[in-house]
């Protein structure tokens, strides 16, 4: 059984991959459809001041606290090499490691950074907007399943 502070730090990996996975749950489910229903100017416009207002504290330190959480998971898991749980800590690490955190930076920054560099009310903008919309939220679906497995793994590590 896990306990003491590697629990905590398990219960911290399960709350922050969590939050993590509703928040991209909530752009997957709604977010971008109302944005996409916009037309492209204002899409862009919106979409580009909620990429900015993304970069707050509060914010980073669930997305990026919760990455290092996960890495602390696995360094501790490789040290301690528990007899109940291992695998499924490993996994939940990689998962939100590679999965969530990783595929936001090769997947989804890479489009935010395209979109910001188009003024909204351009031709330009208006071509790329239908493709950043569709593109941006697959991949988001794919960080939002990750996350959310990430957080179930945990739990079962804990149980």
């Amino acid at each position: 059984m896990i306990d003491g502070p590697y629990y905590v730090l398990v219960l911290m990996g399960v709350v922050g991959t969590g939050l993590v996975a509703g928040v991209f749950c909530g752009f997957s489910t709604f977010v971008m459809r109302g944005l996409a229903s916009l037309p492209a100017a204002q899409g862009v416009a919106a979409m580009n001041a909620v990429n900015r207002a993304a970069l707050t504290p509060a914010f980073m330190l669930v997305f990026a606290g919760s990455a290092v959480v996960c890495a602390m998971i696995a360094v501790v898991t490789f040290v301690v090499w528990p007899d109940e749980g291992k695998a499924e800590l490993l996994l939940g690490s990689v998962l939100y490691l590679f999965g969530s955190f990783g595929l936001t930076l090769v997947a989804n920054v890479p489009r935010n950074e395209a979109l910001a560099r188009l003024e909204p009310g351009t031709a330009e903008a208006a071509t790329y907007w239908p493709v950043y919309v569709r593109e941006w939220t697959q991949w988001n679906h794919v960080r939002t399943l990750l996350s959310a497995v990430a957080a179930v793994v945990y739990v079962l590590a804990l149980s």
